[in-house]
C-alpha cells in the first residue's frame, strides 16, 4: 500500500548568507529540533468487500504503528501467519471476528506468531491451534511487549505461549481463556515465560485440559480482579502457578478449584524453585474456594523460598490447609465449609446480611516496595470489573457487602490505566479518626483438616497513622473524624465541625439514602492509577471513607525447556 510522506524542503534564496562554521552550526541545530519524518499510519480493512479479504493479507503487509480491523462478518478459517511489525494494533470490529486455525500453522507454533514488539491484539475469538509438539498456541509471542485485552481463546494447546524474553511486559485484560490444553498437563490456558512482567486484570480463565488456568515465569506478577475457576468442562491443575517466584501481587480475585480436577492445591509459588529475583508473595482480599475434598493446600509455598508471605483478609471455602509455610504472615484471614454467601452456587460471593467477615479486615498497608495492597475493584462476570465500594471498614474477601451500593461504575481496560467514569476522586488528603482502639474478632469455623484459625486477631489502631502509596494517610485515636476535601451530605440539617461539612437528618448517621460523594480523590493501586467516579455507598449504620488499597508440587516427567524452540 502506498503511503504519503510529508516532505521538507528549503529554498537557499531564503537563507542569509553565514559564516561557514555558523552554517555547520545551524544546521546541526535544526537537524536535533527538526521531527523525526515517517509516513503516517494506515488502517488496513479486513473482511467481506473490504481491501484485504483475509486476515494474514493485512499482517504480514502492514507498517509499524498500523491498525488492522477486521471485520466479524468474515470467515477466516486456516488463516495462519508469522509477523514481525512492531507497534501494530489488531482489532475485531463489528463483533468478534473468530479466528479457527483449522488444522493450519505458523511457523511450526501456532495461529498467529508475533515476531514484533509493542503490539496490541483486541476483539478476537481465537480457537483451533494445534501442532506436532502439541504445543500450539493461539497466540505465541516471539516478540516482546504484548497488550492482549476483551478476547476470547479456547479449545488451543495453549491460550497464549510466550518466548523468554528477560525485558518483555506482558497486559491481558478484560479476556476469557477456556479450554485450552493438549490434555498431557504440560500446556495450558495460557503459559507466560521467562519475561519482565505480567500484568493480569479482570479476566476470566477456566476450564483449563489438564494444565493450569495461569503458569507464569515472570519476575513481577500483578494478578487482580480475575475469576479463575472451572466446572465439569476441564480437569485443570493449578489455577495459578507462578513455579520461580517473584514479586507477586494477587489481590481481590476469585479462585475456586473444582471437585474433579489434576491437583489439590490452588495457588502454587515457587515449587520448581524460587529463581526469580524477588520472593515476595502478597495474597490480599481474595475468595478461595476449593471443592475438592481431599483437602490440599489453598497456598503451596516452595521450600526454596525463604520470605515469609502475607495472607490477609482472605476467604478460604472448604477443606484444606491456608497455606504450608510456616513462616507465613497471617492476618484477619476466614476459613470456613460454608461462609455466608449471597449465593455461592451462582457466584455471589458478597457476604450476606450479618455475615461474620463483614467490616472484620484490616488495613493492607503497602508492600516493601511501596506498592498499595488496597483492593480497590471487584470482579464482574464476564472477564470485567466494577469499583469495589468504600463503605465501613474493609470486608474480607474479594466483595465487599454492597446490599446498599447505588451505583455501580464498570471498570474498562487500558494499556496501563483504569478509567472509571470521568470523574478523578482524590483522597491524599483525606483522613480518618476512630474510637481509640479497635478489635476485629473474626469467628472462624474450621474444616476438619484445618485446625489452625485466625479467630480473635486483634488490631490495635490507637495512635496509628497507616500511610499507604496512594498517598492516603488513615488516623485512627479519639472518637472525631476529621475529614479534609471530602464534602459528605447527608438529608435535612448542616453542621460545620472543624475541617468537616456534613449534613444530617435528625439523629441517624448513616440510611439507605445516604450519598456519600468522593471527589477528586486519587489512589494508586498494584502497578496501575484508577481513577473513581463517583460511588454512592451506604453500609451497615457507619459510612466512613476507607484508605488503603502467591508443597505436593505439580511434576513435570519432562524440563519446561521442553517447550521453547
Amino acid at each position: 500500500m502506498n503511503k504519503k510522506v510529508r516532505m521538507f524542503s528549503c529554498h537557499s534564496a531564503a537563507l542569509p548568507t553565514l559564516p561557514r562554521r555558523s552554517m555547520i552550526a545551524t544546521a546541526v541545530t535544526f537537524a536535533l529540533a527538526a521531527p523525526a519524518i515517517h509516513a503516517s499510519a494506515a488502517t488496513l480493512s479486513v473482511g467481506p468487500g473490504k481491501a484485504y479479504a483475509m486476515p494474514c493479507q493485512a499482517l504480514t503487509r502492514a507498517a509499524a504503528g498500523d491498525v488492522v480491523e477486521i471485520d466479524a462478518a468474515g470467515s477466516y478459517a486456516g488463516d495462519v501467519c508469522a509477523f514481525a511489525v512492531d507497534n501494530l494494533t489488531i482489532r475485531g470490529v463489528n463483533g468478534r471476528p473468530k479466528i479457527d486455525a483449522a488444522g493450519r500453522y505458523a511457523a511450526g507454533k501456532g495461529t498467529w506468531v508475533v515476531q514484533g514488539k509493542s503490539n496490541v491484539i483486541e476483539n478476537v475469538e481465537m480457537f483451533g491451534a494445534k501442532v506436532p509438539d502439541r504445543n500450539g498456541a493461539a497466540i505465541r509471542l516471539d516478540g516482546i511487549h504484548l497488550t492482549l485485552r476483551g478476547s476470547y481463546l479456547h479449545d488451543n494447546e495453549n491460550g497464549i505461549l510466550t518466548s523468554n524474553d528477560g525485558i518483555s511486559d506482558i497486559v491481558i485484560e478484560n479476556t476469557e481463556f477456556s479450554r485450552n490444553g493438549y490434555g498431557d498437563g504440560y500446556s495450558h490456558n495460557l503459559y507466560v515465560g521467562h519475561v519482565n512482567s505480567l500484568t493480569f486484570r479482570y479476566n476470566y480463565s477456566h476450564d483449563a485440559n489438564v494444565g493450569h488456568n495461569l503458569k507464569s515465569r515472570a519476575k513481577l506478577n500483578t494478578i487482580t480482579y480475575n475469576r479463575f475457576s472451572s466446572s465439569g468442562q476441564g480437569q485443570p491443575s493449578y489455577e495459578i502457578d507462578l513455579p520461580n517466584a517473584g514479586t507477586s501481587y494477587v489481590i481481590g480475585n476469585v479462585v475456586q478449584q473444582p471437585a474433579n480436577n489434576g491437583n489439590s492445591n490452588l495457588l502454587t509459588y515457587g515449587t520448581e524453585g524460587a529463581t526469580n529475583p524477588g520472593q515476595d508473595l502478597y495474597v490480599v482480599n481474595n475468595t478461595f474456594i476449593n471443592d475438592y475434598s481431599s483437602g490440599g493446600n489453598f497456598i503451596l509455598v516452595g521450600s526454596t523460598v525463604t520470605t515469609p508471605v502475607l495472607i490477609q483478609n482472605n476467604i478460604f471455602a472448604g477443606t484444606g490447609t491456608m497455606t504450608n509455610q510456616t513462616l507465613a504472615t497471617l492476618k484477619t484471614n476466614y476459613q470456613s465449609l460454608l461462609p455466608a454467601f449471597v449465593d455461592r452456587a451462582n457466584y455471589d460471593l458478597r457476604p450476606a446480611s450479618g455475615a461474620p467477615f463483614i467490616n472484620a479486615g484490616s488495613a493492607p498497608g503497602t508492600s516493601a516496595s511501596g506498592v498499595s495492597l488496597v483492593p480497590v475493584n471487584e470482579y464482574r462476570h464476564v472477564a470485567s470489573a466494577q469499583v469495589r465500594p468504600v463503605a465501613g471498614q474493609l470486608d474480607i474477601g474479594a466483595y465487599e457487602a454492597a446490599a446498599s451500593v447505588t451505583t455501580t461504575t464498570v471498570v474498562t481496560g487500558a494499556p496501563t490505566t483504569t478509567t472509571r467514569a470521568s470523574t478523578t476522586s482524590t483522597q491524599a488528603s483525606t483522613t480518618t479518626t476512630k474510637a481509640p482502639t479497635t478489635t476485629t474478632q473474626v469467628t472462624t469455623t474450621t474444616s476438619p483438616a484445618q485446625s489452625s484459625t485466625q479467630a480473635t486477631t486483634t488490631t490495635s489502631r490507637a495512635s496509628t497513622t497507616t500511610t499507604q502509596a496512594a498517598s492516603t494517610s488513615t488516623t485512627k485515636a479519639s472518637t472525631t473524624t476529621t475529614r479534609r476535601s471530602t464534602t459528605t451530605t447527608k438529608a435535612a440539617t448542616t453542621s460545620t465541625k472543624a475541617s468537616t461539612t456534613s449534613t444530617k437528618a435528625s439523629t441517624t448517621s448513616t440510611k439507605a439514602a445516604t450519598t456519600t460523594t468522593r471527589a477528586s480523590t486519587t489512589t494508586t493501586r498494584a502497578a496501575s492509577t484508577t481513577t473513581r467516579a463517583a460511588t454512592t455507598t451506604t453500609k451497615a449504620s457507619s459510612t466512613t471513607t476507607s484508605s488503603t488499597t502467591t508443597s505436593t508440587a505439580y511434576t513435570n516427567p519432562r524440563p519446561w525447556w521442553r517447550w521453547w524452540r
